[in-house]
Order: C-alpha cells, then structure tokens, then sequence
C-alpha cells in the first residue's frame, strides 16, 4: 500500500507546485475543489469503509469461503455478479467491499465478476441511461455486454485462482 501513496503523493505534490508556478492561480483553484470533493465523498468513505469492515468481523470467514470462495465454483461467480449489478455507488463504495469479501475469503474469480459485474450492469445507473440514451441503445448496450462478468470471473478464477 506505500507504493501507491508514494506516487500518489509525488503527482499530487507536482501538479500542486506546477499550477503555483504558472502564476495564474490555479493552485488555489485546485485546492478549493479539493475540499469540495472532500465534503462530499468523504462520508461516502467512511461508511464503505465501515461496510466493509463489518462484512469482514460479521460473516464468518467459512460462510463467505463457502458462498463466494473458490469452491463456490459458477454458483459464486454469478452470485457476486448479481451482488456487483445491484451496488450502488461509485468505486469508494465497491471496491472496500470487494476487499472486505476478498479479505473473508472469497474467492478471486467471484471479485472479478463482482468488480465486473458493478461495472457494466449497475442497475442505478439504467434510469439515467434510459432517458439519455434511449431503450433501443440501453438494450443494444446491455446485450452486448451481458456475459461479460461471469466469464470474467471464470477465466480469473481459471487462470489466477490457486489451491
């Protein structure tokens, strides 16, 4: 996890400092957003993280194995699938909850379909496609991805999972 901060926190810093030398306060405009995004996504943090943890402390780690580990075999990975297209929110609040599962034992083929699954089907998000895009286009959109997330997690759980 250090090598992230650290590259995080070197462009972080050199962004900072090249918007300040061009002079034209932009730094200060960057800044200003920063703090906005802040109070706003950070009680999103928080209680992702809080999930999170629970999953972690409150399903037994025998349960999860059991449900969505590797020996969870197709049943899992469509399990996470159906659980990816319904979460709502954005990546602070799917992928603490990925780790706390993966940190419980699922397996690494059910995260993928999860993650995958979050990513192409999430069903919040069809209202706004809906009426932005069309039925014709949303059902083009959805059909074209549709087996995405299972053979994603099949082939993670072929190719990565050990044991």
């Amino acid at each position: 996890m250090l090598g992230p901060i650290i590259i995080m926190g070197v462009l972080a810093v050199t962004l900072l400092v090249f918007a300040y030398l061009r002079g034209k306060g932009e730094h200060l405009e960057g800044l200003k957003r920063t703090k906005d995004m802040v109070i706003e996504v950070f009680p999103l943090l928080i209680f992702a993280y809080i999930v999170a943890g629970m999953v972690q402390a409150l399903l037994p780690k025998d349960m999860v194995s059991h449900w969505l580990g590797k020996e969870s075999g197709l049943r899992g990975i469509m399990i996470a699938c159906i659980a990816g297209g319904v979460t709502p929110g954005g990546p602070f609040v799917s992928l603490p909850l990925a780790a706390g599962f993966l940190r419980s034992g699922a397996g690494i083929g059910t995260i993928v379909a999860y993650l995958t699954a979050w990513s192409l089907w999430a069903a919040g998000r069809l209202p706004l496609e809906l009426g932005l895009l069309g039925l014709r286009l949303t059902v083009i959109r959805i059909a074209c991805t549709f087996f995405f997330p299972p053979v994603a997690g099949l082939i993670a759980r072929a190719l990565f999972q050990r044991g």
